[in-house]
């Protein structure tokens, strides 16, 4: 009897290890039509608001977490470039991957793709950050601007400032 109880037992945890194991498996979230970037799994929503006009376009520099190439020619890992929308532009920027990244953005008005500046290298265009930092003395740092992305599609927002 206690042979047969425990026959039982095992046939039953056997289908339930059966049934687990035919249960649908959680795909990843796909990223949204019109994701800008090399292709990963890992994409945030940007949204830039105050921009002013619908010219030219909005360049979002993605930066890793590494001070020293923060703001620095070829710091870089890359920049994304998506048409500007007078009042905000909204748009999705594929990350290298999951972790601490931080953007700098700019409105690219004249299309040029190079962020503008005066004879005494202030700025020309409008600009940002990420977690929108004061810059009223001068850059923020990097500390300042740094953004944790545990995972794909999270959303942050941005204000353009313009000189």
């Amino acid at each position: 009897m206690i042979a047969r109880a425990l026959e039982r037992a095992a046939l039953l945890v056997a289908g339930g290890a059966v049934l687990a194991a035919a249960a649908p498996i959680p795909q990843a979230e796909a990223a949204p039509p019109g994701c800008v970037g090399p292709v990963s799994d890992t994409w945030i929503h940007v949204s830039v608001s105050g921009v002013r006009s619908s010219n030219g376009l909005v360049a979002v520099t993605v930066y890793a977490d590494d001070r020293s190439r923060f703001l620095v020619k070829r710091g870089s890992v890359g920049v994304m470039r998506m048409p500007a929308q007078q009042g905000e532009t909204r748009g999705c920027v594929y990350l290298p991957g999951r972790g601490v990244w931080a953007l700098a953005i700019y409105h690219d008005e004249d299309g040029d793709q190079q962020f503008d500046r005066s004879g005494i290298g202030l700025p020309r265009e409008g600009y940002g950050f990420t977690n929108n930092p004061s810059t009223v003395v001068g850059l923020p740092s990097f500390a300042s601007v740094r953004l944790s992305v545990p995972k794909p599609g999270l959303l942050t927002r941005i204000r353009v400032k313009y000189p």
